[in-house]
């Protein structure tokens, strides 16, 4: 956040140490340096552009279960990379801890077809969005309990909205249930023509509430590019257990994609992709993930690139103790998809208001993220890449001479000490 109101992590001069050590070591080994100091895992990709007959996999998310499996999902656009389409949700699983995954099942949207949203930005209705008897299934997002079931909620063409929920940690899923009515509780503030959940993951509070961030934008009224003048940022919430949903309020008008994260006082922070031209991160606050949220500040630490991000509260280590939240993005403040790049892992020890601890995950293309503890304190980031060998030209990260980053969506963990934190006895 802008002000500063708690202490700041330093990494300490032995972590430092150990780290020039590891980037000389790697240099010399011709290794990028988070592998050749061992607390890396190497990528796994989970889904790769035309596998399955499927175009492109885009928009990752990733959760673990009470019962320790890892679920990870995205969408399975069919015959284009384009956000409107055919599009499926896929979901794959593991059970130990993210080295083996099973294969990919659709679990999205199971029910009846459904019509096509004719509402759409200008600057989309240029491009192929797909035929009138395609369905967009779009935008799922998934919490994981700590009593066990497991919730995915997910949007049909950016206009309806339902729930499945799963109680044997992702293998089966219920019949969906429409929950649009929940949706339409925003529209005395934003009488929208677009909803979608996050992406990514939403959160259980300590209390018990689901809550799942949310962004709508009315198209009616657009400034010269055919940009939305009226969205916003906001939350969905329940408090029976994902059985009625409501719509909490709109936390940043002009937000975009945002995710949420509980702090250590139990108020929850909500952040967004935005539009401001300081290109840094907006975030807001709410004592109960749902109303009176703050005037939504920037975040100095963070860049703003016009791409979602991941965003997890960590619960601490008896290494490292929390607890702490991590933010994950392309390390950039250009906003032209080309320029999505390095995957960078952000860190905060006090609730946000600093982020002074930053690391590059993968250099390369790479887009959006998502971020989840494992049980061990380990932490797996899924995310969009450019990884080498997995471009459309065949050549690394490329498509049509330029960079791209949606070449697959991999998977790799790390332990918090390759964040260097400082150690609370230094």
């Amino acid at each position: 956040m802008t002000e500063d109101n708690g202490p700041r992590a330093r990494p300490s001069r032995p972590a430092l140490a150990c780290l020039a050590f590891a980037v000389v070591a790697a240099l010399l080994a011709g290794l990028p340096a988070a592998e050749a100091a061992g607390a890396v895992e190497d990528p796994t990709i989970l889904f790769r552009q035309g596998d399955g007959g499927f175009h492109t996999y885009r928009i990752p998310g990733v959760v673990v279960t009470a019962r320790g499996g890892v679920l990870a999902w995205c969408e399975a656009r069919k015959f284009t990379a384009a956000d409107r389409g055919e599009i499926e949700i896929h979901l794959r699983r593991s059970i130990d801890g993210g080295r083996s995954w099973d294969n990919a099942r659709q679990v999205a949207h199971l029910g009846p077809r459904l019509a096509r949203n004719p509402h759409m930005p200008e600057r989309k209705k240029l491009k192929n969005m797909g035929g009138p008897d395609e369905q967009t299934v779009n935008n799922a997002i998934v919490i994981a309990t700590r009593a066990g079931p497991v919730h995915l909620l997910y949007c049909i063409e950016y206009m309806r909205c339902f729930h499945v929920r799963s109680d044997d940690d992702g293998l089966t899923w219920s019949e969906p249930r429409e929950i649009t009515r929940a949706a339409d509780g925003f529209r005395r503030r934003i009488d929208w023509q677009a909803v979608a959940f996050g992406p990514g993951h939403g959160i259980e509070l300590a209390g018990g509430r689901l809550v799942v961030p949310v962004w709508l934008a009315d198209y009616r009224r657009a400034d010269g590019t055919g940009r939305s003048l009226s969205h916003g940022s906001g939350t969905m919430v329940s408090d029976d257990g994902g059985a009625t949903w409501q719509a909490g309020g709109v936390a940043i008008r002009r937000g975009g994609e945002s995710a949420v994260a509980e702090l250590s006082d139990g108020r929850v922070m909500l952040t967004a992709r935005n539009s401001d031209p300081r290109n840094r991160r907006l975030a807001s606050l709410s004592d109960d993930g749902a109303t009176g949220w703050s005037e939504p500040r920037l975040i100095d630490d963070l860049p703003e690139w016009g791409c979602m991000a991941g965003f997890v509260r960590h619960p601490g280590t008896a290494t490292f103790p929390g607890p702490l939240l991590l933010h994950s993005g392309p390390d950039t403040d250009a906003r032209v998809h080309s320029a999505r790049r390095d995957l960078t892992v952000w860190g905060s020890r006090d609730d946000g208001r600093t982020w002074p601890v930053k690391r590059l995950l993968r250099p390369g293309s790479a887009a959006y993220s998502d971020l989840a503890v494992l049980p061990n304190g380990r932490v797996i980031c899924v995310f969009e890449s450019g990884l080498p060998g997995v471009g459309p030209t065949g050549k690394p990260g490329e498509k049509k001479e330029r960079p791209w980053a949606y070449a697959c969506i991999a998977a790799t963990a790390f332990d918090l000490s390759w964040l260097v934190w400082e150690r609370e006895d230094d």
